[in-house]
């Protein structure tokens, strides 16, 4: 009876769980708003635009870098502190983000301060969440991470109409202090999950994923010894490179390359977050049902077809928005099928740490782009390392195999 009782409560655990991690996520997913303040910012402090929209790619960057810390600050503190702290540093960022009056103060309240709050609570709640649900791993990634990205769409709307009613600073105030209340209520949801039994993989998981290994349970130590790692974090920084470029520019290429005027090139930014939203949805579901190797590589295949339409025909409308939704599908898909990924490949147990580091190619791939296409000029150049980049990941999805922990030291490898 006891025993029932138990497992009844830790359902209602990790369904309470899950809820909370929705939540925390949908606020901390308005950061990508982050555009519609770049032309009042820079009015107010007299600084050109691509000034003031650098703040995105510091806080980018540093909510990368936060990430791959979060397993550390989870075993020390818990989920539910560490998200607590963040959703407080996230209303500090914005508070001092309102009360800016230079640029290096935007750089550190809204890049650095926002950005570390932001990638604290994203990856650690998520992950923490997945782990609650083992038989469900892509499901609840998809939810998870979706969560995020319509916390972009919510937002938009919610600070559009701030900015519009309340103004610039009293916006930035009031922002914080919503999503500050969301993640902080999302947090005393949210339990650690119990650690995870690597043999205890469900026969139809096996039969899906082909991923039971009893000894696969590596720590961060192990991981990065294996090949296979460093051959998944490639093909994520090229994810995330073609993805965020992309996302960031949609606008100037079609106004640039296809020609469209200005309001019919803003349209890209609607068709990119639906595209996004339905592959963080369609391949997390999918990822579930195949081998999630297999979806990352179809979401190459998508994102590649994209790429080489905008490097290799001349786009007309109908063309370009196509080629900005395959790229913005190809990279919802592939961060939200990525968690589930590195635990099926170095187990759950580690899978913040683990999966942490790996991450840091978000911010990596965010930066490195936009300094290509700065010191090249234009589109093509920056389209064509992409391009190459994923012909080459396209190669290493379809050759990987499973790391063999035993004999880890000697590079021997599983079939996936």
């Amino acid at each position: 009876m006891s025993d029932k009782s138990g497992m009844q409560n830790d359902n209602r655990t990790r369904w309470l769980t899950l809820a909370g991690t929705i939540l925390t996520q949908l606020a901390l997913g308005s950061v990508y708003t982050w555009s519609l303040f770049n032309g009042q910012l820079s009015e107010k402090l007299g600084e050109p635009i691509s000034r003031v929209a650098l703040t995105f790619g510091i806080l980018s960057l540093c909510l990368a870098l936060a990430s791959s810390v979060a397993g550390k600050l989870q075993e020390r503190f818990g989920v539910r502190t560490v998200t607590i702290a963040a959703g407080l540093l996230m209303a500090a960022g914005f508070f001092l983000t309102a009360h800016s009056d230079n640029v290096i103060m935007l750089y550190i309240s809204a890049g650095v301060l926002v950005g570390l709050a932001d990638g604290a609570g994203y990856l650690l709640t998520l992950t923490n969440c997945v782990k609650w649900f083992p038989e469900r791993k892509g499901l609840i990634s998809a939810c998870s991470i979706g969560a995020y990205g319509l916390g972009s769409l919510l937002f938009k709307f919610v600070c559009g109409h701030l900015l519009a009613t309340e103004g610039l600073q009293n916006t930035f105030m009031i922002w914080g202090g919503v999503a500050m209340v969301m993640v902080i209520a999302g947090a005393m949801m949210m339990k650690d999950a119990p650690k995870q039994q690597t043999a205890d993989v469900t026969r139809e998981e096996n039969s899906l994923n082909d991923n039971s290994n009893d000894t696969r349970d590596f720590t961060l130590a192990e991981a990065v010894r294996a090949p296979q790692y460093w051959m998944l974090a490639l093909m994520f920084l090229t994810a995330c490179m073609s993805g965020l470029y992309v996302i960031g520019v949609a606008k100037d290429i079609g106004q640039s390359l296809v020609k469209l005027d200005a309001l019919t090139a803003a349209n890209a930014v609607t068709v990119i977050a639906i595209a996004n939203l339905s592959g963080r949805l369609v391949l997390g579901v999918l990822s579930d049902k195949m081998q999630r190797i297999r979806v990352i590589s179809i979401a190459q295949v998508v994102s590649l077809a994209g790429m080489s339409m905008m490097l290799f025909t001349h786009m007309n409308e109908m063309m370009f928005f196509i080629s900005v939704a395959c790229v913005a599908f190809s990279f919802g898909g592939t961060i939200t099928v990525y968690p589930s990924l590195v635990s099926d490949f170095f187990g759950l147990n580690n899978m913040t740490k683990n999966y942490g580091l790996l991450y840091l190619g978000f911010g990596i791939g965010s930066i490195f782009a936009s300094l290509v296409a700065s010191l090249f000029g234009g589109f093509a150049v920056t389209f064509s390392i992409i391009t190459a980049l994923l012909i080459v990941s396209l190669v290493l999805s379809a050759t990987i195999r499973l790391p063999n922990k035993s004999e880890a030291g000697h590079n021997t490898l599983q079939h996936v």
